[in-house]
């Protein structure tokens, strides 16, 4: 169980930062963030119909559809967010200040699924988010109550809240049924208020198929193998550790967000970034190893 639960916290530590490249890319190239968003979900719903022979969806509890529709409603707000943050920050500043994402989890955890941590978890998230000030220091801003003005941070940072709230829906849906079935209603649910956003937003779809290239194709199936694998992953960890945990754990990927900003986008301050991001691995190590 340690092992396979080992494997998947590395499977979603490095799915999920290479999906924020391909996302990033196809702002890049000029898709709006609410089409990727809502072009995601609905290939992962489509990806999603293999799982759902002989699950009985009758025999589900209540609970588990209101869990769902919120997360849903969280999800799909918060990964809307996300790309619109991608689409004009630097994926290794970005990714960092996703560590907080724990600390919204933990509280989150308290008082929706009683999880209190104990004193190495919570030693483990402070060095994690201590970590990142030396990332957020990096900026011009510097790490300050200026930082807020930035609107690539103010998108992440919704973003982070609204899916450290989502993560928790998540461990509910997987209470009451099975990784595989919460995974089906993220996608499902996340497909039908991304579509809702679209129409808030009035994105024109039509237009956005119009003009997608091979190119875009192909970042596109990219994306879709990435965050299937990061949200499978996602809901076998939660279903095996306290979401608080689990949360401070995926902060790893930012390691990975770093290097991949560094190499395919050419951002900078890569040596400071790196110092933040091991004493993140130190926070992370706690929470392995005391949890």
């Amino acid at each position: 169980m340690i092992l396979i639960t080992t494997i998947a916290v590395i499977a979603r530590i490095i799915s999920n930062p290479l999906g924020n490249v391909f996302q990033k890319k196809l702002t890049q190239n000029g898709k709006h963030p609410l089409v990727i968003n809502f072009i995601t979900y609905l290939l992962l719903a489509l990806t999603s119909l293999f799982f759902i022979r002989g699950i009985d969806f009758g025999n589900l509890s209540g609970s588990f559809w209101i869990y769902s529709l919120l997360g849903g409603i969280a999800g799909a707000i918060g990964n809307g967010f996300l790309v619109k943050a991608l689409e004009s920050g630097d994926l290794s500043v970005l990714g960092p200040v996703n560590a907080y994402k724990s600390v919204v989890g933990l509280i989150a955890g308290i008082f929706i699924l009683k999880e209190i941590p104990g004193i190495w978890g919570l030693a483990g998230m402070l060095l994690i988010i201590g970590g990142s000030y030396f990332v957020l220091d990096t900026l011009e801003e510097r790490f300050s109550w200026a930082l807020l003005k930035r609107k690539d941070i103010q998108y992440r940072l919704w973003a982070m809240i609204l899916t450290a709230i989502e993560a928790v829906f998540i461990k509910n849906v997987i209470i009451e049924s099975n990784p595989v079935i919460a995974f089906i209603s993220w996608c499902v649910f996340g497909t039908v208020f991304s579509l809702v956003l679209l129409g808030i937003n009035r994105v024109s779809l039509y237009g956005a198929w119009r003009t997608l290239t091979l190119s875009d194709g192909g970042n596109f199936g990219l994306l879709i193998l990435c965050m299937g694998i990061m949200q499978l992953t996602t809901n076998y960890v939660l279903a095996n550790m306290p979401v608080a945990y689990g949360l401070a754990l995926f902060q790893l990927s930012t390691i990975v967000s770093i290097f991949l900003g560094y190499s395919i986008f050419q951002e900078t301050a890569i040596g400071r970034k790196l110092f933040g991001a091991i004493i993140m691995i130190a926070g992370s190590t706690l929470i392995i190893f005391f949890s």
